[in-house]
């Protein structure tokens, strides 16, 4: 294991500075419950575009997918090109996330993002959240904050659970298409403490030829004791799913009538998964500022079996299969202090951050019909990051106030290849690091009702490219040369913008901001190579609005428009970076005030995006809207009812451009090495579901 000694044991000390505070018995200040949402963040906020999204906004917002909690962070998309066992493709400020590269998520402090993962860089597969035990959702864009760091280019949310529930819950949904979900949750006080458990059950089929036969189980136990920011919390979850895959197919073999829309080209994709996890974290707030401190131990699995190109290299089929088993440990650990009036009352905050990844095996197979015929590459690896950071908060007048900040990252990683015939010389040590420097200025309140303010930020960031780039020498699947690759691709992020409330109950913010990108490599986890994508800019703006004009109606709505631009030109002398979505836009309502009726609809629009570097191939525009009602039978059971895709729309989820082919084309000879074209995922047809919900 390379693990810093310095760092390390800075962060040994913090925890055992932390727990003799706590010991001696630091005066604590009075606990205050902080709602920072959307209503409350004058004179707290960094940035126009950071903000809280709270269980009350959440529990009538009508969803299809458990990590469509992300599309509460405006601009944010979220879509499925796969099963939903797998994780989403999401997409902001002017990025294809793909399923996590460039947007950090954190769950209860663990991060969710999985590095040098088999799919993919940055693999976030959110599936294990059950959305109605999420307490908040606090997310910021941009590159500003010193705690942010692999994987925040774009932003970064941190999720949170509850740590009582009002009375224990059963719920129970049945759908069209084999959809069924059960839920039973509720929390007791032991001795002192709060004890929290659920568990979830759910399966479904879906809308295509070959049913998806999801099988997904989730459990979690928490005990904790105070509030998140003066007490502690451990928490145990376990989630499993196994399921069976419609991949993105040829528009063509749709058109054709080859296959059906919802239809695949070959049978048995699909997948499992496991994800255990145990974390606790603990928090004191004193006069003399605050500590906290996270740990966080997950084991992890996927064998992931898929057939992209469909047919290119036989009639047998271009099935491969993935596979990621993996332990992963780390956690932080900060401290605050508030320097008194000498100082100007500077908030200073320090902490250190660190993660491992011990990875038994990340391979890429070829497969028929999940019966491995082929190893392309597998390789065990141990990747250590460490992060240091440090943060000065400074009020400086009534009307102006600054945030300084610095972050420090090294990652250090082996990697031992055990297989693959041209795999075995792509061993070897790498290691790198990256010094990040952040700044926010805050002026205002300003107005007769202290209502407006401004911002400008600015500072670098980064996400990591994939550790088996940065040591192979061949590619694996053929034996040609490789060019090694960097550990850090920087990113340098600038924005200005206001908040203000124009009218009492109405939170508005404007944001414009420009990000350049060093280098958008990807690992190509469907090839087992790292490919090179170039160099970029984007720019862009976002208007988001929330309105309560009283405690039973929550409106909000947001539009964003991006440019995403190569800085070089591809081979085909286009500079559009490939799915991109220029516009996306969202409006939504939810009511409930107190009576026997209840609901939320949300209606979200994707514009046209390029498809390919010339941009002459796009995507068609798409909007959507789900619908919730409900209905309270009596005081403790209610009934509610969603319907997804409200007017059974008939767009893609997802499109993309590449090389496939069909089985006819591969019979009838016309392959020819892979034939390019448009490659859709559809949206999912309209969908009923009802849930039977009972408090005891």
């Amino acid at each position: 294991m390379h693990i810093s000694t310095s760092h390390t044991s800075l962060f040994f000390s913090l925890l055992a500075g932390a727990g003799v505070a706590s010991a001696a018995g630091v005066p604590t200040l009075q606990d205050i419950v902080v709602t920072s949402d959307r209503n409350g963040l004058l004179g707290v906020a960094e940035s126009a575009t950071e903000g809280t999204v709270t269980a009350k906004q959440l529990a009538n917002r009508p969803s299809l997918r458990p990590a469509e909690v992300l599309e509460s962070v405006p601009g944010m998309i979220v879509t499925q090109h796969s099963g939903d066992g797998k994780a989403n493709q999401y997409f902001l400020r002017g990025f294809n996330l793909d399923h996590g590269s460039d947007f950090a998520t954190t769950v209860m402090g663990m991060p969710a993002n999985i590095a040098s993962h088999a799919h993919g860089q940055g693999y976030m597969d959110l599936n294990f959240l059950i959305p109605e035990l999420i307490d908040s959702v606090k997310y910021r864009k941009g590159v500003y904050a010193a705690d942010d760091g692999d994987f925040v280019t774009t932003g970064s949310a941190r999720i949170d659970y509850r740590r009582t529930l009002a009375a224990p819950v059963a719920e129970l949904t049945l759908g069209q298409r084999g959809y069924r979900r059960f839920l039973g949750a509720g929390s007791t006080e032991v001795n002192g403490f709060q004890l929290l458990g659920a568990i979830e059950a759910t399966g479904y089929d879906g809308p295509w030829e070959q049913p998806e036969n999801l099988r997904k189980l989730n459990g979690i136990v928490r005990l904790s004791q105070g509030r998140p920011n003066n007490g502690f919390a451990l928490t145990a979850m376990a989630y499993q799913s196994d399921w069976a895959a419609t991949e993105h197919v040829p528009e063509r073999a749709v058109a054709s009538g080859e296959i059906g829309r919802f239809g695949a080209l070959l049978p048995n994709d699909g997948g499992k998964t496991h994800r255990y996890s145990l974390s606790g974290d603990w928090a004191a707030t004193g006069q003399d500022g605050s500590r906290n401190v996270n740990v966080y131990v997950v084991d992890y699995r996927l064998n992931y079996f898929a057939s992209p190109s469909g047919f290119i290299n036989g009639l047998q089929g271009d099935q491969h299969e993935q596979e990621d088993r993996r332990t992963t440990w780390g956690g932080q650990a900060a401290r605050t202090w508030v320097l008194g009036p000498a100082w100007n009352d500077t908030e200073l905050t320090a902490g250190l951050q660190l993660r491992q990844d011990r990875i038994r095996n990340v391979g890429l197979y070829n497969t028929v019909n999940r019966v491995r015929t082929d190893t392309v590459r597998e390789d065990g690896i141990t990747e250590t990051a460490t992060g240091l950071l440090l943060e000065a908060r400074n009020q400086w007048t009534d009307w102006m106030r600054t945030t300084a900040g610095l972050r420090h990252d090294r990652i250090s990683a082996d990697v031992s290849p055990s297989s693959g015939a041209f795999n075995m010389g792509n061993g070897g040590h790498a290691r790198a690091s990256q010094t990040s420097p952040k700044l926010s200025l805050v002026f205002g309140p300003f107005g007769e009702k202290a209502n407006t303010e401004f911002y400008a930020n600015a500072g670098y960031g980064f996400h990591t490219n994939d550790v088996r780039g940065a040591t192979s020498v061949v590619n694996p699947a053929d034996g040609s040369a490789a060019e090694r690759l960097a550990l850090f691709s920087k990113a340098r992020g600038s924005e200005v913008g206001m908040r203000m409330q124009p009218l009492p109950g109405w939170n508005s913010s404007l944001s414009f901001w420009r990000l350049d990108l060093g280098s958008e490599l990807v690992f190509v986890g469907d090839e087992g190579i790292t490919e090179p994508r170039g160099a970029s800019r984007r720019h862009g703006v976002e208007w988001a609005n929330y309105i309560t004009p009283n405690d039973w109606l929550i409106l909000d709505g947001d539009i964003a428009w991006s440019k995403a631009r190569f800085k070089e030109a591809a081979d085909n002398g286009g500079t559009h970076v490939p799915n991109a979505i220029p516009v996306t836009a969202s409006l939504a309502a939810t009511i409930d005030h107190g009576s026997r009726w209840f609901g939320g609809v949300r209606l979200r629009y994707l514009g046209a995006y390029a498809l390919e570097e010339t941009g002459q191939q796009k995507s068609a525009p798409l909007w959507t809207v789900n619908l919730k009602l409900g209905y309270r039978v009596a005081p403790k059971t209610q009934i509610g009812v969603d319907v997804l895709n409200l007017f059974d729309r008939k767009g893609n989820d997802i499109e993309y451009w590449g090389g496939a082919c069909t089985r006819s084309e591969q019979a009838g000879g016309t392959c020819n090495g892979g034939i390019d074209g448009r490659l859709v995922h559809p949206l999912e047809p309209r969908t009923v579901r009802v849930t039977l919900k009972m408090a005891f």
